[in-house]
């Protein structure tokens, strides 16, 4: 089963860093942008997330929360949190539960090898639980301007 704009999303819960469980359900009344991203700190996923970092009192200021999701361990989660300052939460999916549930874990090529990774995508819910915008095979220029800028279209209704 995989999620569907407009469509209630499947409840789900998930380990993050600074020892939260989050859980689809109980973030009700605030949106949520979840970030998928291949690995931390590596080039592209440190501008992303600097990128969200800079603009996190606008998401906060348009009720929108901001999860940042890996196959890393939570413990380079931390690592990768803390050496950015990041000021929102990095959500460890080891298991590609919340990937697959997404379909963000998908066959991959680089450099004429293959292999499974996360493809780099972005999905904003509302503060029902529904699903309203997606964004699949980011590239990281300029995206996260067009997240807050839909958050902030759908905070104001």
């Amino acid at each position: 089963m995989s999620v569907e704009l407009d469509k209630a999303v499947a409840d789900f819960q998930a380990e993050a860093t600074s020892g939260q469980q989050v859980k689809l359900s109980a973030l009700k009344g605030q949106q949520v942008v979840l970030y998928f991203y291949p690995k931390d700190a590596t080039p592209g996923c440190t501008t992303e997330g600097m990128d969200f970092s800079a603009r996190f009192e606008q998401f906060k200021a348009a009720n929108t929360l901001i999860f940042g999701v890996s196959m890393d361990s939570l413990k380079k989660h931390e690592s990768f949190k803390s050496k950015q300052a990041f000021p929102f939460e990095l959500i460890s999916d080891e298991e590609h539960q919340l990937c697959d549930l997404f379909g963000v874990y998908q066959l991959k090529k680089n450099y004429g090898k293959e292999y499974m990774g996360i493809v780099r995508s972005t999905f904003l819910i509302d503060k029902d639980g529904v699903l309203r915008e997606e964004w699949r095979n980011v590239k990281v220029a300029g995206h996260v301007d067009k997240v807050l800028a839909a958050a902030e279209a759908l905070h104001k209704g």
